[in-house]
């Protein structure tokens, strides 16, 4: 087995992990914000404001963690292309 192929081996060995341990903390966040609008849902102390601006720092967290797994997708796919030139 030459280096190249060993070095496209450890490449991708290090994106599955990635995804794994990226899926895992995507299923964390999903159930934090259930979680968390449910309590919301049920604190009458909280005003509006509050809620909202909660709700909005969820919603910028979830797009925020799409658009860095976009970026190491993307990545991941420029060092394919690097492996498959020849």
């Amino acid at each position: 087995m030459d280096n190249k192929q060993i070095a496209k081996q450890m490449v991708q060995f290090n994106k599955t992990a990635f995804d794994s341990s990226f899926n895992t903390l995507t299923m964390v966040y999903e159930q934090n914000e259930k979680m968390l609008e449910t309590f919301l849902g049920q604190a009458t102390g909280l005003p509006e404001e509050g809620k909202k601006a909660i709700k909005d720092w969820m919603s910028a967290y979830g797009s925020g963690c799409k658009d860095f797994k976009k970026l190491v997708d993307d990545s991941y796919a420029k060092v394919d292309e690097f492996f498959d030139k020849d």
